[in-house]
C-alpha cells in the first residue's frame, strides 16, 4: 500500500493540473481500501477503477464513494450491469470483453438509466482494433483509449495522441477522400 500511495502522490506532484485515475486491477481487499481512499483523496484522484476482485463486489458495501468507483473486470455483459449499480458509480466498457459495439452501446444505455456514469476503455491492440470504441466514446464521461501506445509499432495510419487528447482520423477506418479535380 505504501508504494502505491507514494506513486500516486508523485504523479500528482509532477502533474498537479491533470485528471488522474487509478486502476487497482482487482488488487485490494476492504481493509486496504479503507486506508487507501484517504490517500487518493489527498492526491485529488478523480476515479478508482476495479479495486476488488470480480465476484467480490460486496467488499464495496458501505464504502466511501467520494471518489467515483468504476467497474471494469466486473462487467462483461449487459446482464451484469444492474447488479453493479450499487457498488459502482461508473461502468468501464471494453468492447473486446463485452462482445462488441452493439453490446457496448446497450451497456452504456442501461448504465445511464441506472444513474451510472459511463467510461470506455480498451485492451492492448492496434488503432483499427480500437476504432469502434470511438463511436461509444462519444457517449462517455471518461475515455481511456490508450491501447496502441503499448505496442512497439501501431498500424499506419493510426490514431493520433496529442496534448492529452486522442483522435481517430477517417484514414484509420480505411476511408480516403476523393481528390478534387
Amino acid at each position: 500500500l505504501a508504494a502505491d500511495t507514494e506513486r500516486v502522490h508523485k504523479v500528482r506532484a509532477a502533474r498537479p493540473e491533470v485528471w488522474l485515475g487509478v486502476d487497482a486491477n482487482q488488487g485490494y481487499k476492504r481493509d486496504t481500501l479503507d486506508r487507501l481512499l484517504p490517500e487518493l483523496k489527498k492526491a485529488r484522484v478523480s476515479l478508482l477503477e476495479q479495486p476488488c476482485q470480480r465476484g467480490e463486489e460486496a467488499e464495496l458495501d458501505g464504502i466511501d464513494h467520494t471518489i467515483p468507483i468504476a467497474a471494469d473486470e466486473s462487467v462483461l455483459g449487459l446482464d451484469e450491469v444492474e447488479a453493479l449499480a450499487g457498488p459502482f458509480d461508473v461502468v468501464n466498457i471494453k468492447l473486446d470483453k463485452c462482445g462488441g459495439l452493439t453490446e457496448g452501446l446497450l451497456i452504456a444505455a442501461r448504465a445511464r438509466v441506472l444513474g451510472m456514469k459511463v467510461m470506455v476503455g480498451n485492451m492492448i491492440g492496434t488503432s483499427l482494433a480500437m476504432a469502434p470504441a470511438f463511436i461509444l466514446g462519444q457517449q462517455c464521461d471518461v475515455v481511456d483509449l490508450d491501447g496502441p501506445i503499448f505496442l512497439v509499432r501501431d498500424r499506419d495510419p493510426g490514431v493520433i495522441y496529442r496534448d492529452g487528447l486522442v483522435q481517430c482520423d477517417e484514414a484509420v477506418w480505411g476511408f480516403k477522400r476523393p481528390s478534387v479535380a
